[in-house]
């Protein structure tokens, strides 16, 4: 994990720090060549291929309209909250095989 990204996971506490490195690791088993860098203030990788970000209440998954849009059953199922490019994972409630799926269709649509 690059220093910067360990930094950003730091700052948060307990359960919620546990969770963002889950999210971490999930994408990082996909994505394991593509360049680690705080990118609009949230861990990113590569050149804008997925970000995560640790809120309030939960951990915001960014992979863009088109993965969103792909998943929009899915997440609704799973009563995830999301919008045009984001997706909000409740705290204790984080789908890691489903981020890591979304990484890899990250990965495969660019």
């Amino acid at each position: 994990m690059e220093a910067v990204i360990r930094e950003y996971i730091d700052q948060h506490e307990g359960d919620r720090r546990e969770d963002l490195v889950a999210v971490y690791q999930a994408i990082k088993a996909v994505l394991p060549d593509e360049e680690e860098r705080i990118g609009w203030g949230m861990p990113t990788f590569g050149e804008n291929v997925i970000h995560f970000a640790g809120a309030k209440r939960h951990v915001g998954i960014y992979p863009g309209p088109q993965a969103v849009e792909h998943y929009a059953k899915v997440l609704d199922d799973k009563k995830y909250k999301h919008s045009k490019g984001a997706i909000q994972m409740p705290y204790g409630r984080v789908d890691l095989a489903l981020v890591g799926q979304i990484a890899e269709y990250c990965r495969d649509h660019r």
